[in-house]
């Protein structure tokens, strides 16, 4: 075997221990900064959380409620950037129409879709449940 060919793709990246810890913070920040300068879904949905992190704090919601309500708005986020990652490579690929091309942005899109249903209904449920006496 070649001895200059590295045995895993982690002997590629150079770094070991805390060095490699603080690199990956750094690339997840600019990460998050590409997001926020090149995609506006990133930015509304950001938007949003901005506005329903606090209420989800401030509302009378058991423990658990709350914490569903903030794991959803995560998830949008979340899908959102892995979205974004696809739409990315995608684009780096070639701009040409292409049908796996378009598939693979389009189930990406869905992902975003269904995370922000998700998010709708779990929001739904616990609000209604909560305070539905005030609409009776």
């Amino acid at each position: 075997m070649d001895e200059d060919i590295p045995m895993d793709a982690s002997e590629l990246k150079g770094k070991r221990g805390i060095r490699r810890v603080i690199n990956a913070f750094g690339y997840s920040l600019n990460g998050f900064a590409m997001a926020w300068k090149n995609e506006a879904a990133f930015r509304q949905e950001i938007t949003l959380g901005a506005i329903l992190l606090p209420l989800a704090l401030w509302l009378d919601v058991s423990q658990l409620e709350r914490i569903a309500m903030i794991a959803c708005l995560a998830l949008v986020i979340i899908v959102e950037l892995l979205n974004s990652a696809v739409e990315a490579a995608i684009d780096r690929i070639g701009t040409d129409h292409h049908e796996l091309s378009g598939r693979a942005k389009d189930l990406g899109s869905a992902a975003v879709l269904v995370s922000l249903l998700l998010t709708l209904y779990v929001w739904g449920v616990i609000l209604f449940e909560r305070f539905s006496h005030l609409l009776s």
